[in-house]
């Protein structure tokens, strides 16, 4: 059994945040991605913004680790977390009450690929950013996962189909539903998804959509993406981030 159920409690972003299986244990590539959200997000100005700050929708919240995190950081921000998981939409209930956060967060069972269930989120408004750890694992290598992982983890949680994009390709496709214009969607994803989703993005147009940054993780692999709701011009070149890199990792 992971240690992080087994202590019942895993640390994130600072926060001491209760695990219970078969939740999603966050990953420190994924405290990388709320990092990157922040660098980008907290020098915004805002102070015209009735709220004052970003609304803020997870897809996929299992622990409510990016959106706790992210709520924690950004103190005038509002965020609205889903899963189609019970025991995840319990778990991220009682982690925004143990940090008090309860008050700034809708947490609301959805499954992203049944569409009419996304008209339960319109009525808080266009969001400013989407941000998901989505399943993205190739169903071809489901099974070179960890023992530990397959026997404990809810698979659900890690499977993305064929190519591990069925997830990340109905977020980016239901996005301009709910984005406001220059929205941002930040997504954690394969090495091999910077090169599937650009190509997919081009073959839809109509989405207004722009893969606009790719940022590696400190293993140095290609994991993060910068997806901008009519942000920049056709044609701009992708800006791939280094990030932190180790001594000696590939470049």
């Amino acid at each position: 059994m992971p240690v992080q159920y087994i202590l019942g409690e895993w640390d994130f972003q600072g926060l001491s945040l209760k695990m219970a299986p078969p939740v999603f244990i966050p990953r420190p590539e994924t405290e990388e991605l709320v990092e990157w959200v922040l660098e980008e997000v907290a020098p915004r100005p805002r102070a015209a913004e009735p709220q004052g700050g970003p609304l803020i929708l997870e897809v996929g919240c299992g622990s409510g680790a990016i959106s706790l995190s992210l709520l924690s950081h950004l103190p005038q921000s509002r965020a609205i977390a889903v899963d189609k998981g019970a025991a995840a939409v319990c778990l991220t209930r009682e982690n925004a009450q143990r940090l008090r956060l309860q008050d700034r967060i809708h947490i609301v069972p959805l499954d992203v690929t049944s569409e009419g269930s996304w008209a339960h989120l319109l009525p808080w408004g266009p969001l400013d950013l989407i941000v998901s750890n989505p399943p993205y694992v190739f169903r071809q290598d489901m099974e070179q996962l960890a023992p530990e992982i397959r026997s404990y983890e809810d698979p659900a949680a890690l499977d993305g189909g064929e190519k591990g994009m069925d997830i990340i390709e109905r977020i980016l496709a239901l996005a301009p539903r709910l984005l406001k214009d220059s929205g941002s969607i930040f997504l954690e994803v394969d090495p091999r998804h910077p090169e599937l989703v650009g190509g997919w993005l081009q073959s839809r147009p109509d989405l207004s959509l722009q893969l606009v940054a790719v940022r590696r993780d400190f293993c140095g692999r290609p994991r993060f993406l910068h997806v901008r709701r009519s942000g920049a011009p056709d044609g701009r070149p992708v800006d791939v981030q280094p990030g932190p890199l180790p001594a000696g990792a590939p470049g």
